[in-house]
């Protein structure tokens, strides 16, 4: 029996590309990139972060973080606050607006997926429904991966 990580790996990454393709075309409108989105959802997960922290989590550069957040801010969905008792900190924040946009991408990918499965023989369904625990649990495993020592394989 072959290892199922190169098929999984695969999968995922089509996956992603399908989602963001089809979410493309259900929102025609939204000109947010996908690393926008990302930063901005990283943000609705973790308000309040610093953008050290943001760019930790979403293992970008420091200053992509702070490129990201300037056009943000200048569209009105990220606030820049001092981060509580130093003054010399910065904790970000979404606007209504950046919640709204956040709250609409995971509204379009959920009922993407929704038609989707829709089209998917029902036991497929059943299994798909059944696998969400453990790809929770996968999600958290390389999580602790990205958060652990980079020496470390």
């Amino acid at each position: 029996m072959t290892a199922p990580e190169p098929a999984l790996a695969d999968v995922v990454a089509r996956l992603r590309r399908a989602m963001r393709r089809a979410a493309r075309t259900a929102d025609p409108d939204n000109t947010l990139s996908v690393a926008q989105l990302e930063l901005l959802s990283c943000l609705f997960e973790n308000p309040g972060a610093r953008p050290s922290r943001i760019a930790q989590l979403l293992k970008l550069a420091p200053n992509s973080v702070t490129t990201m957040v300037t056009g943000l801010r200048s569209r009105d969905l990220v606030t820049r606050t001092s981060g509580g008792d130093d003054r010399r900190t910065v904790a970000l924040e979404l606007t209504d607006t950046g919640r709204a946009a956040v709250e609409r991408w995971q509204g379009h990918n959920a009922a993407i997926l929704a038609a989707a499965l829709d089209g998917v023989h029902p036991a497929w369904r059943h299994l798909i429904a059944a696998a969400v625990p453990a790809l929770n649990e996968l999600v958290g495993a390389i999580d602790a991966l990205a958060e652990s020592d980079p020496a470390r394989p």
